[in-house]
């Protein structure tokens, strides 16, 4: 038995001895690597980056030689094998440029969208109309009228050049516009609510989106939440018992990113403002000055009467101030298609309160932002017009055949310059969504263009397209094929896709 142990144990000690060997062996190549990189001052004076000292400069040129000689120490270090070997100088100074170039490169810059998702949060959501992209070229080449009033010759408000206009598209007394919604629900809670209570349905406590709750920008605004009935239904009961003297809102929030269907029920904003006005005859009764108001978060936005919007359930903004609401807010990027902002509209006696409070200045749209914004309102004082010239509205709209026609064109287009040996083409239909939070359960028919590859594959092509193009091109990649829907192409976007795919096989070996 003795001899059994020693014999376990001098096996063990001689694993551990060997293990600790090649530890050794590997710790002495490590540092023998690292030890054999080039320093960079080496680096800088070598003939690649010196080619680009007058272009850029010398700081910059040598943080780069830094970030890449930091990479290939981390590559080192991760795993060293006896397949591995340290980059040349010439490779090391080659890399760094390629990396310099790629800072100076710029990081916000325009993309091609084949992906049929049309207010594309991650791609700047809705893209603007010519109508609106002129007239922020207009206001940004120079001075502009952004405070100022010809009229009078003296200081305006920048209100003024879109609240009229939105006046006039949604029957609202009065409007102001801040730089996006959850901005604009913030902003009149915490004039409305602060220090007081909100009494909102659990079913409607939202994440917008990024992790942006309903309760948290409550909790920012001071206000405090009231949650009343439960996730699937909420009953008019529900406020009637939850009303007392420190009530200043009932809140409606609309459930731009979900829905929820089957055994459902909530309250109607016609019901809320029963429940509003009945409270508030009781407090004039009793000397109460306070009201009790009520505001929709309408989220997304709709200005004008739709057959495709009325059967995906959502209703105007008109729609919502008829119905007796006090205030509404929405989103200027979604639905409606113009510049990030939100919108709030409503009695001109609680729009003016707005106006003075603090946030109005800390949250309020840059000239840019105002002139793409009134630009894209004033295109809705003719429907049809918008419908054709702003392009969320037409993409959302369009009937499908249009779209299958353009797909027509750009699968002539690929099969014409692109092999059909190395990729096959086909027009298929498929859906294509609406995204931006937007008419999440509604699937909009759409035509793509499916490549599927015998030359290459479509996930390297798909990482050649977004990582390799310029401008980088983004579509679907579904069943080892990829889909270019479109929806939410133009014709002036054929070309580049066919470029992109063709420049992907030439890389191709």
């Amino acid at each position: 038995m003795k001899k059994t142990a020693d014999t376990e144990k001098a096996t063990v000690t001689k694993m551990v001895t060997e293990k600790s060997s090649k530890n050794a062996i590997k710790g002495n190549k490590l540092n023998e690597m690292l030890r054999g990189l080039p320093q960079v001052d080496e680096v800088m004076s070598n003939s690649n980056i010196t080619t680009l000292r007058h272009a850029l400069a010398h700081d910059f040129l040598k943080t780069a030689v830094r970030d890449i000689l930091d990479e290939i120490r981390e590559d080192i270090k991760a795993g060293v094998s006896d397949e591995y070997t340290i980059p040349t100088t010439d490779e090391i100074a080659h890399k760094s440029c390629v990396h310099a170039l790629q800072l100076i490169k710029p990081s916000l810059r325009h993309v091609v969208n084949a992906s049929g998702v049309i207010i594309h949060t991650n791609l700047g959501r809705s893209p603007l109309c010519d109508e609106a992209i002129k007239a922020v070229n207009d206001v940004s080449r120079g001075y502009s009228t952004l405070e100022y009033s010809t009229k009078t010759m003296s200081r305006g408000s920048r209100h003024a050049h879109i609240e009229q206009l939105i006046c006039t598209l949604t029957g609202a007394e009065a409007a102001i516009a801040v730089n996006n919604n959850a901005a604009a629900v913030m902003m009149v809670l915490n004039e409305f609510a602060k220090g007081y209570e909100a009494i909102v349905s659990r079913g409607e406590l939202v994440e917008i989106g990024g992790s942006f709750r309903v309760p948290d920008i409550m909790a920012m605004s001071n206000a405090r939440m009231i949650e009343v009935g439960t996730t699937n239904k909420t009953h008019v009961s529900d406020y009637e018992n939850n009303i007392n003297e420190n009530t200043a809102m009932l809140l409606k929030v609309h459930p731009s990113n979900y829905r929820m269907e089957g055994f459902v029920e909530d309250v109607s904003i016609k019901d809320l403002q029963k429940i509003a006005t009945a409270e508030n005859k009781r407090r004039k009764v009793a000397g109460q000055k306070n009201k009790v108001i009520v505001y929709e978060d309408q989220g997304s936005g709709v200005l004008i009467e739709d057959d495709f919007f009325k059967k995906n359930g959502e209703h105007t903004i008109t729609d919502a101030l008829k119905l007796g609401v006090d205030i509404v807010s929405f989103s200027g990027d979604k639905l409606l298609g113009g510049p990030q902002a939100g919108i709030i509209v409503g009695r001109k006696e609680f729009i003016d309160r707005l106006k003075k409070n603090p946030l109005a200045r800390a949250l309020r749209l840059d000239k840019m932002t105002l002139a793409a914004l009134e630009a894209t309102l004033r295109t809705y004082l003719n429907e049809d017009e918008a419908r054709k010239k702003i392009p969320t509205l037409r993409m959302l709209t369009e009937d499908s055949s249009l779209t299958k026609k353009r797909a027509e064109k750009l699968n002539k287009a690929f099969q014409k310059e692109i092999n059909s040996d190395d990729v096959t083409f086909k027009v298929i239909e498929e859906i294509s969504r609406a995204g931006g939070g937007s008419l999440p359960m509604c699937d909009i028919k759409t035509y793509c263009v499916r490549a599927s590859f015998t030359k290459g594959n479509a996930e390297a092509a798909d990482k050649y397209l977004i990582q390799e193009c310029e401008p980088p091109i983004i579509s679907r990649l579904t069943k080892e094929c990829l889909y270019f829907d479109a929806r939410t192409l133009e014709e002036s976007d054929f070309p580049l896709l066919v470029n992109g795919v063709k420049e992907y096989l030439s890389k191709v070996k």
